[in-house]
């Protein structure tokens, strides 16, 4: 007996499988898996690859009837100096930001023949468009009104 004692095999952790593994099936079928970080805890699922980064925009106007555009920037005064800048390369000199938004859509209506403009926000172009229109047809701007500029902020995927 104390032969036999002093002669024993390789020692396995967990049954049969290596250390850092655990023994998974059955005698028909036999496996190791990893055992989870944490000490055996359920795991937490999969782990973030990055993150959405929420964008701005900005519309800008002058009186004189040029305006400006700026979408997908960063930072919200990066939106506004871009979209005073795209309403500036036509020539005037009074541009001011209409409207700075984050994360939505946006339209813009018209009656034309310039009686104004209204810009209204939305969840999608199709809502943003609509409140628009209303907005042009109740407060009495006059006119067919029609969308003349539509659009949405995207989120920008940042890779870690």
């Amino acid at each position: 007996m104390a032969a036999l004692s002093v002669v024993a095999g390789p020692v396995l952790a967990e049954g049969r499988c290596s250390p850092g593994q655990y023994p998974i099936g059955d005698d028909r079928a036999p496996g190791c898996a990893p055992i989870p970080a944490g000490g055996g805890g359920a795991e937490s699922g999969p782990r973030p690859t990055g993150r959405w980064i929420k964008t701005w925009g900005a519309l800008s106007s002058s009186a004189s009837g040029d305006a400006g555009v700026s979408m997908g920037k960063f930072s919200k005064s990066d939106a506004q100096k871009d979209a005073l800048a795209q309403c500036a390369q036509w020539g005037a000199s009074d541009c001011r930001i209409d409207l700075a938004f984050k994360n939505t859509c946006v339209a813009a209506a018209t009656a034309g023949g310039g009686r104004g403009t209204k810009i209204h926000t939305g969840a999608d172009v199709g809502v943003a468009q609509a409140r628009a229109l209303k907005d042009c047809q109740v407060t009495g701007v006059g006119g067919a009104c029609k969308v003349v500029y539509s659009g949405c902020t995207e989120p920008y995927f940042k890779a870690y």
